[in-house]
């Protein structure tokens, strides 16, 4: 479903994202883990279109994103670490502005956006101008745009920022269900225990490069850490001298 060949991003002499390769298949969550800095929202840009690659190829459910971009990124639900909205519309209105972007059908849309307004208990909000919301409901809010059109890749930016235990509950629970009905959810947090508690698989980034992937168990063996947590693996996985960097 995402599939990453050789991506490198350049902002002048500074290397961002360093070749990266990776391959995300149908029905996993995916765990995008690395210091401040690494690359982690440079790639997440990538893969959502927002910005292209100095050099590589990015692909979206067999789509090209720097041939097609408009019929890959039909494909995604990006949601952001930080939730850009229209806020002097409605949250009714802003899904009805986001399904047109989508070409999502407009019979049936009021049911739909009611629909998923209740999952993320936002029901009784829907005619509220979205500028009176929490940060916590407008993280919701753009969380529901993003899943509206029935996205085949969810690409999520720090997906629990912002939300209080019962709506993180629920996120999760949310994230896996759509796992478990084929989609491909690409996830970058630094909440280690929220990516240990859903990921199928993870991997470390770190000075741009991709030094780790597998599962917890995978990452144990590596680590030679058979008892840790995902906080202990990632301290031990990012020390360059364990690694045998030689950068600074």
């Amino acid at each position: 479903m995402i599939e990453l060949t050789g991506v490198t991003k350049n902002y002048g002499r500074m290397v961002a994202v360093d070749r990266l390769s990776l391959t995300v298949p149908r029905g996993e969550i995916f765990g995008f883990i690395g210091p401040n800095g690494a690359g982690k929202t440079t790639t997440i840009q990538m893969i959502a279109g927002l910005i292209a690659p100095t050099a590589g190829t990015v692909k979206i459910c067999g789509v090209d994103m720097g041939e097609d971009p408009c019929r890959a990124k039909k494909t995604i639900g990006f949601i952001p670490d930080r939730p850009y909205l229209y806020e002097k519309l409605t949250a009714i209105e802003f899904l009805k502005f986001t399904a047109d972007l989508f070409g999502v059908d407009p019979v049936g849309f009021e049911e739909k956006a009611e629909a998923i307004l209740g999952l993320f208990s936002l029901g009784n909000w829907a005619d509220e101008i979205i500028e009176s919301f929490s940060h916590g409901m407008k993280q919701r809010l753009i969380m529901a745009a993003a899943l509206l059109h029935e996205p085949e890749v969810i690409v999520v930016d720090e997906p629990m920022v912002g939300l209080d235990p019962s709506a993180i509950k629920m996120v999760k629970e949310l994230f896996k269900a759509l796992a478990g009905k084929g989609k491909t959810v690409f996830m970058s947090t630094h909440s280690l225990h929220i990516a240990q508690d859903l990921c199928h698989r993870i991997g470390v980034i770190h000075r741009g490069r991709l030094l780790v992937l597998g599962t917890m168990a995978q990452l144990k063996e590596m680590a030679r850490a058979d008892h840790a947590d995902l906080e202990e693996l990632f301290m031990i996985l990012t020390d360059s001298k364990a690694l045998g960097d030689p950068r600074p």
